[in-house]
């Protein structure tokens, strides 16, 4: 995934005055050396040509930055001080709103590090005068390099593996093990949908960079059938159903499910209705919300609200779908089951982790008893899930 030290930066500079080849230097919160950027490639027409100085007004510090490794060869990817962005902006103490800026992206894959993204629409930015110009069919080829270095490090965070159009169902249940392969599998899709989503979602093209750089050639295929039929209100391209959905397609491949009897939305009618939902997913999904009543979630993700918050709705949503009967005829394998809890068990361990600091740090003693007794039903559901987990593996 993504590194992002937009926050950390505390001044930098890029320069592509040298066609084909663009250099930098970026000094970041609690790193004495700067990072020093080596890159085969042109930034946009705006920055193409010119040396380009920065500086973050409010740096704070990263983690990522802190981890980030001071050799930044490998290739460019969008370079631009002039990416339209939504940004929210004060109102006079009534609701923010939110208006359309320039904003400094900056975009590179490191050989080391993968891919690096800086963003921000309140640095301070100084472009020298061109030293070269870039023309219109340069930067359109420089943008499909950008796009194809996209696509090749979607490619290595995914790691597909080649199910066939007709995979069989295996004879025999999957294990705990061989399910949280899989699970891994369908981590590595999703985390790979949010990215290029993040990137591409207010681009006016989106739908189909996003199709390329997750390499789904045969959505692309259908897109551009579509652009030849012109019509996009055409009744053959009207219905969603002739654009199948290449992420679920890929994730039920990840998940193991194999026919398509198992994603029937049809309710089977001798199947337990919506009451008939799992105890401890019910204490997960309560839990949570007093989580949310308790804990006020915090900006940065390094926060204990925030750990504590997003860890205990990943356990509640976790459990539903393994726990919960819907009607569907679908019965989830023992394995699969076994591979959830034990993931819900982490999860609970960096929530109590989390409780235990805002306990400890909260000054209030009803506020602080509160969050006690919080950290207590945390223990109650982990032991029931290690109990569940020991019925499981003994049926």
């Amino acid at each position: 995934m993504a590194w992002r030290i937009d926050e950390a930066v505390r001044r930098g500079e890029i320069d592509n005055t040298i066609e084909g080849r663009t250099t930098g230097r970026i000094w970041l919160v609690g790193r004495e050396d700067p990072i020093v950027l080596q890159l085969d490639g042109d930034c946009w027409r705006d920055l193409a040509g010119s040396h380009l100085i920065f500086e973050n007004p409010s740096p704070k510090s990263n983690q990522d930055a802190m981890a980030l490794d001071e050799d930044q060869t490998g290739v460019i990817g969008d370079v631009t001080a002039s990416r339209k962005t939504k940004t929210m902006v004060e109102n006079g103490g009534k609701d923010p709103i939110i208006q359309w800026r320039n904003s400094l992206y900056l975009e590179w894959f490191s050989e080391i590090n993968g891919r690096v993204v800086v963003e921000s629409t309140s640095f301070k930015l100084t472009v020298s005068a061109h030293e070269w110009m870039m023309d219109e069919d340069a930067e359109a080829a420089q943008k499909l390099a950008n796009l194809n270095s996209m696509r090749d490090f979607m490619a290595q965070v995914i790691r597909r593996k080649n199910y066939g159009e007709a995979q069989p169902k295996p004879a025999r249940e999957m294990d705990e093990f061989a399910w949280e392969e899989r699970l891994k599998e369908s981590d590595r899709l999703t985390d790979a949908y949010q990215e290029v989503l993040e990137k591409y979602m207010e681009d006016g093209d989106s739908e189909r960079k996003e199709a390329f750089v997750m390499g789904w050639d045969g959505l692309l295929d259908a897109l551009a059938e579509r652009d030849e039929a012109g019509d996009s209100d055409d009744e053959e391209f009207s219905d969603e159903a002739d654009f199948p959905d290449p992420y679920e397609i890929e994730q039920n491949q990840a998940l193991g499910i194999y026919e398509a009897s198992e994603l029937d939305d049809e309710e089977d009618p001798d199947a337990p209705d919506d009451g008939q939902t799992h105890p401890l997913h019910l204490k997960s999904r309560d839990l949570a919300l007093r989580a949310v009543d308790l804990a006020e979630c915090g900006d940065s993700p390094e926060s204990p609200s925030y750990e504590l918050i997003s860890s205990l709705l990943q356990v509640s949503g976790k459990l539903a779908g393994a726990l919960n009967g819907k009607g569907s005829g679908y019965e989830p394998e023992t394995g699969f089951v076994l591979a959830v809890l034990k993931r819900c068990l982490g999860w609970l361990n960096k929530a109590v982790g989390a409780c235990r600091i805002l306990a400890n740090d909260e000054a209030d003693p009803d506020h602080k008893a509160a969050l006690e007794n919080l950290l207590l039903s945390c223990f109650e559901i982990r032991d029931e899930i290690i109990e569940l987990r020991r019925e499981l593996k003994q049926s």
